[in-house]
């Protein structure tokens, strides 16, 4: 079942202008009353047949998002993927990485981004602790704008999934 957004826009408009300045108090539904407690109707796309079908403004909370994040140890070419959540940290060996974010531009944006906020920690060999080697954005699409300098150790965003809204 394909559906349009054209027959949303408007919705989605009146939904992004209604919290212009206005409180749950002083906002009002179709018929001129307030709506129920977040104060704004959900917009609703009609499909095919002409049911109205309810959509979520709302992308995934970042709590809930799963990156994959590539390692590949250069001394012995193992990669290893890791599905890791935000604010989780994994270690393998002598890495530590951190991950704070993932993003994922809308389907229906372009270009088509996806990038994680890592940091990387390396213990070296003949050291006790580990040393930061690498803290800020990593970006799947342009690998070389930010990138992981380690001799041994690449580091690099594979995929951030999360939803949209529209999505099924």
């Amino acid at each position: 079942m394909r559906r349009s957004f054209l027959f949303a826009l408007p919705a989605l408009a009146a939904f992004a202008l209604a919290g212009c300045g206005e409180t749950a108090d002083d906002a009002g539904g179709p018929d001129g009353e307030a709506s129920e407690a977040s104060g704004v109707t959900p917009p609703l796309l009609a499909d095919e047949e002409g049911a109205e079908l309810e959509i979520s403004l709302q992308t995934t909370p970042m709590e809930e998002r799963v990156a994959t994040i590539g390692l590949l140890n250069k001394r012995n070419n193992v990669t290893t993927d890791f599905e890791i959540t935000p604010g989780t940290v994994v270690e393998d060996g002598a890495v530590i990485i951190r991950l704070e974010a993932c993003e994922r531009t809308a389907p229906y944006e372009f270009p088509q981004e996806t990038g994680a906020f890592v940091q990387v920690d390396i213990r070296e060999r003949g050291e006790s602790d580990h040393t930061r080697v690498f803290s800020g954005w990593l970006f799947k699409e342009n690998p070389s704008l930010n990138i992981v300098e380690h001799p041994i150790y690449d580091v690099w965003i594979k995929d951030c999934a999360m939803s949209f809204p529209g999505d099924e």
